[in-house]
């Protein structure tokens, strides 16, 4: 995906001049798969430019936090929800997410993050970057106890990780009572191995739901049905 200084969508326009982390597949891929069915009140952690907050406001009716650390992508954020037709119902905050749950009130029907998932890896020069990035200030304990403290007690924590990083992040949140409800593998096209995965836990067990989506057919050139179909609503070729 091309890092133009915008991204159009069908019913919106990200801005991306400033941020460090532009508009991807992986945050694609999370604001269309994420279930928002029933949910009133949604957190988005790490919002970066507002896509994931802004995919969710086209989706659902819901009240819809974004947080970020970094400035620069809080500020392109709020712009990009200010020239939304939903900027009513999304509020951006620049703050941390420790920082949040230790100060708000607030509980979440829907809480989702496309975080920061390099621990021990070459670490880029750019500070901004390197927020976006990696888990240094925000490790996979703090999402999940900040999940436990906030979410509703039927509500839902998704988020996308590399398929290296799912089964740790899955064994700690079992430790906290946050059980895996739903989980699909993304392959970059048919035949290779899945490179992420896509998880929902809840606070409460239901039936398990596992399955798997390629992002490209077998052309490697072309989206595949099955992505075509999650995304249609966002894409303007689709």
């Amino acid at each position: 995906m091309s890092h133009n200084k915008y991204f159009q969508f069908k019913q919106f326009r990200i801005e991306q001049h400033h941020a460090a982390m532009k508009v991807n597949t992986d945050g694609v891929l999370l604001g269309a798969w994420g279930n928002v069915e029933n949910v009133n009140t949604v957190l988005d952690i790490g919002t970066g430019t507002g896509l994931i907050a802004l995919m969710l406001a086209q989706r659902c009716n819901a009240s819809i936090t974004g947080i970020e650390i970094e400035n620069k992508a809080a500020e392109e954020a709020l712009q990009n929800v200010k020239q939304s037709k939903w900027n009513d119902r999304i509020s951006i905050l620049p703050v941390s997410f420790q920082q949040f749950v230790a100060t708000t009130e607030l509980r979440f029907d829907l809480i989702i993050s496309n975080p920061p998932f390099f621990s021990n890896s070459e670490k880029s020069t750019n500070p901004d970057l390197l927020i976006a990035r990696h888990n240094d200030l925000l490790p996979f304990t703090d999402i999940i106890s900040g999940a436990c403290k906030l979410l509703t007690i039927r509500g839902r924590l998704s988020l996308i990780l590399p398929s290296s990083e799912a089964s740790g992040f899955i064994a700690l949140a079992q430790k906290q009572r946050l059980y895996l409800n739903r989980v699909t593998g993304v392959k970059p096209f048919s035949g290779k191995e899945q490179n992420r995965i896509l998880m929902e836990f809840g606070r409460q067990k239901s039936p398990f739901i596992e399955n798997e989506i390629s992002v490209y057919d077998n052309s490697r050139k072309e989206y595949s049905t099955e992505f075509k179909i999650l995304a249609r609503d966002f894409y303007l070729k689709l």
